[in-house]
């Protein structure tokens, strides 16, 4: 900022003072001196006129004697008055009789005698002409006496007869405008100065809410919108300031939705990154998952088109591969089909209320032969009923992955524990098997479909990487959670689900 307004005000006001002050003192220098003399001229041609109609009604020469309240009288009087408002000296003469009629100067004779020699056409020094009308004219002289100017006229009246002579001096203006400008430089600068002083502390007022605007707006261009304006003016600067809070807020809020639009619209390009990202991955998952069962139906089948298994046992070999890699691809496509209902919403959940403990317990000997086969020892010691909120099938799918996922897993010991408790207004399900820990890089990846912490994929446990996103889908359907965390010997799967008291809350849940 170079220059502040207060400077600016100041300076203009200094400007134009000096100007105006430049201004009077250049026309009293040159203007003043021919404004007075034109006032003057002015003064004679009036009291020329007045005198002349007076002169019209009644002539010099008819006018009676001298007596009070008489024509002359009156005519006197006029002469009188004129010449003490306006500083002029008047003289009358009859031009037949050469006689003084009237006159308000002291020494009458001298310029009745000069306004004679005016008429003779004698002149001491050769005046100069200012106005020349038919009956008199008007001129500038020079008296010695007074070593100044005089401003004459003379000529006679309408009636011809009556010779006159209007004499006031110039001999001061000169002296007036020289003294006017030094008065007026002596107190215009004072008034300058303190007009300055004055300027300079009144504009304060006015700069100082200006600064405090700046100041906020600055603050709006870092995009900090708490300052506001406090000021409690009423005039233009009120206004400006109550629109900057307006304009503050404003912006504020829109900023606010602006930035709020962006991250969502930042989330939805990530979520659609990530779903693009999972659609490959899924593409890419199936076509791996369903290539080695397709292979192996299409190489068992050609080997009995071609006729290589003449023998039944090698007939019913070949055969039972086949049907075993199809019922695997009809599992895996039907858990497909259920995990896509399921994160769709299209599978609605038949909520009731059910024994948990139960439910467990039936898992376990329809399990049985599994668990066998596994050489698993598993352990569910709860024997009082656990009354839960859920839709029963769903749950048993849960447990059933979690059960299977643990068979399939179990090392070591060959030990499952199965735990059913109550905590707070849930219950919660853990299945433990022993065995390898799952790194920690992996756990959060658990739950996405096709992925196996088996790198090789392998099918050694003939799983294929939904059931978990299945139990993830199933329990936030339910609003409820399921984890995964490592034990010291093994690995434990948990999920919650509601108690039994909690079923309308379920309801007005999945409701909303």
């Amino acid at each position: 900022m170079k220059q502040s307004i207060r400077t600016r005000f100041t300076l203009t006001f200094i400007g134009l003072t000096a100007l105006i002050l430049l201004m009077i003192w250049a026309a009293n220098t040159w203007i003043l001196e021919y404004y007075y003399i034109q006032d003057k001229i002015a003064n004679l041609e009036n009291g020329y006129r007045s005198i002349d109609l007076m002169l019209q009604e009644d002539p010099l020469s008819e006018m009676e004697p001298y007596t009070e309240g008489s024509d002359a009288d009156a005519l006197s009087k006029l002469i009188r008055d004129f010449g003490e408002k306006y500083n002029t000296t008047i003289v009358l003469v009859d031009s037949v009789t050469g006689r003084t009629a009237v006159s308000s100067a002291r020494d009458k004779t001298f310029l009745a005698n000069k306004v004679m020699e005016y008429v003779l056409g004698q002149y001491r020094d050769k005046p100069e002409l200012l106005r020349d009308h038919e009956n008199y004219i008007i001129q500038r002289t020079y008296n010695p006496a007074k070593r100044g100017a005089d401003l004459e006229a003379w000529g006679f009246f309408s009636d011809k007869t009556t010779l006159f002579i209007m004499s006031t001096p110039l001999s001061s203006i000169k002296d007036s405008v020289s003294i006017s400008n030094r008065f007026l430089v002596t107190v215009g600068s004072i008034a300058l100065v303190l007009g300055c002083i004055v300027i300079y502390l009144t504009t304060r007022e006015i700069t100082n809410p200006i600064m405090k605007l700046a100041k906020q707006s600055q603050e709006m261009m870092d995009l900090n919108f708490e300052m506001k304006y406090t000021g409690r003016q009423k005039d233009e600067i009120g206004v400006l300031g109550t629109n900057m809070n307006a304009l503050s807020d404003k912006l504020k809020e829109t900023i606010t939705e602006l930035k709020q639009a962006n991250e969502q619209l930042q989330r939805d390009i990530n979520e659609k990154i990530q779903i693009d990202e999972m659609r490959k991955e899924f593409i890419a998952n199936v076509s791996h998952e369903l290539k080695t069962p397709i292979a192996l139906i299409q190489g068992y089948a050609e080997g009995l088109t071609e006729g290589m298994c003449e023998d039944e046992e090698s007939r019913n070999y070949y055969c039972g591969v086949i049907l075993d890699e199809a019922v695997k691809m009809n599992r895996m496509v039907r858990q497909l089909l259920n995990l896509t209902a399921l994160e769709f919403g299209n599978d609605a959940l038949v909520m009731e209320e059910f024994d948990l403990a139960e439910v467990i317990r039936g898992i376990l000997e329809s399990s049985g032969i599994l668990i066998r086969q596994k050489e698993a020892r598993v352990l569910f010691e709860r024997k009082e009923p656990l009354m839960v909120a859920a839709d029963e099938f769903k749950i048993e799918e849960v447990i059933t992955n979690y059960l299977n996922n643990a068979l399939n897993h179990v090392r070591g010991e060959n030990e499952i524990r199965i735990t059913a408790e109550e905590e707070g207004d849930r219950a919660v399900v853990t299945v433990y098997n022993t065995g390898n820990p799952i790194p920690e890089e992996d756990i959060p990846k658990l739950w996405t479909k096709f992925y196996k912490v088996d790198k090789a994929r392998t099918r050694a446990y003939g799983g294929s990487g939904i059931g978990l996103s299945i139990v993830k889908a199933i329990v936030d359907s339910h609003h409820q959670t399921c984890g995964v965390r490592n034990k010291e010997g093994g690995v434990e799967f948990w999920f919650t689900v509601a108690l039994a008291e909690k079923k309308e809350i379920e309801k007005n849940g999945k409701n909303s």
